[in-house]
């Protein structure tokens, strides 16, 4: 999508098509038709004409008109620079007055307190479980329940990797008496080959593995009701109207999923996605003072900075020191 806006930017703004390399002065002029700054009289102002901003929503590029985020803005300008990178090509991005006129932006930005915000909301316990309650007992509503307990529960999965579950890859076990899954994964965006490794293996068990219980044996009785094959493949289906399970779901089916029992629960639906799930997992295990190694074997990040952030989140809502103005010490027994 991002390349598609460059193209049809590039087209309104100069009538004619993009092509590779760009100079480094259209992509000065793009920064500067998207970035927002302030007029004389305090106004929030761009440069992008109207007619121009006009045609790009109507062709569906932009959802409304006006200035992007600085993060929407931060983001096109780095898939400009990846498409130039990707065909070996001279990177206008990495030219100094872009970069310079990059930081100003950003510094614009920061004075004015407008922050960049790059993640979507944490889908912590608390959201997860409102989500939780809408799901019913129909084939939709057993399939959404163990779709986000799985996707949780198992390291916060990446939408890709959700609907990249194969149905035989789960293995059922006995965790203290109780059913626990095995999951086993494939191709991740942290394991491109899909080679087994030692953090490959990663747990569903208690309410996630109930859950997932459930979905298989009601999949398994409606196929036999329907004298469909027993499931097979994917482990994520599409249920279509009329309680039929039909083709695998999309990757982009997992957000949809989401947005709509958000929706359904009473949340702004559009405040998250399927990455809330993966965020989630390590803002909450940070709040409940999980060790960092601990998640991170079953998120499969393999930096400590790429977690760290999340977890300072988890863990700034737990400090004992910011309740100081609640009540007595509980050790103490005085007053503070």
């Amino acid at each position: 999508s991002g390349a598609r806006y460059w193209a049809a930017w590039f087209g309104l703004r100069y009538g004619r098509r993009l092509e590779l390399p760009l100079p480094v002065t259209v992509v000065l002029q793009f920064i500067v038709d998207h970035g927002q700054r302030q007029d004389d009289a305090g106004r929030l102002v761009h440069e992008l004409p109207e007619a121009v901003d006009a045609a790009l929503v109507a062709a569906g590029h932009k959802a409304a008109p006006g200035a992007p985020t600085l993060a929407t803005l931060t983001h096109r300008v780095s898939v400009l620079s990846k498409l130039h990178q990707l065909q070996g090509l001279a990177n206008p991005c990495d030219d100094g007055r872009v970069r310079e006129l990059m930081a100003r932006l950003r510094r614009s930005y920061a004075r004015r307190g407008a922050q960049q915000v790059n993640a979507k909301p944490a889908l912590t316990r608390e959201p997860l479980e409102a989500l939780l309650a809408t799901c019913d007992a129909s084939l939709a509503g057993r399939r959404d329940r163990a779709l986000l307990l799985f996707a949780f529960a198992s390291g916060g999965r990446r939408r890709s990797e959700v609907t990249a579950a194969p149905l035989d890859t789960p293995r059922p076990v006995r965790v203290d008496g109780t059913l626990g899954w095995v999951y086993q994964m494939g191709v991740s965006k942290s394991n491109q080959t899909g080679r087994t490794r030692a953090d490959s293996h990663k747990p569903v068990v208690g309410r996630a593995a109930e859950a997932l219980d459930a979905w298989l044996a009601a999949w398994s009785a409606w196929a036999a009701a329907a004298g469909q094959p027993a499931p097979a493949g994917p482990l994520w289906r599409r249920i279509r109207k009329g309680g039929h399970v039909a083709e695998p779901l999309t990757p982009q089916a997992v957000r949809a999923i989401v947005q709509a029992r958000a929706a359904l629960a009473g949340l702004d639906a559009a405040g998250f996605s399927a990455h809330s799930l993966r965020s989630g997992f390590v803002t909450e295990a940070a709040a409940q003072n999980i060790p960092m190694p601990e998640t991170m074997a079953l998120t499969g990040h393999r930096s400590p900075a790429s977690v760290i952030g999340y977890f300072r989140k988890g863990e700034v809502l737990t400090m004992r020191a910011a309740r100081l103005v609640d009540g007595e010490d509980e050790d103490s027994g005085k007053g503070g």
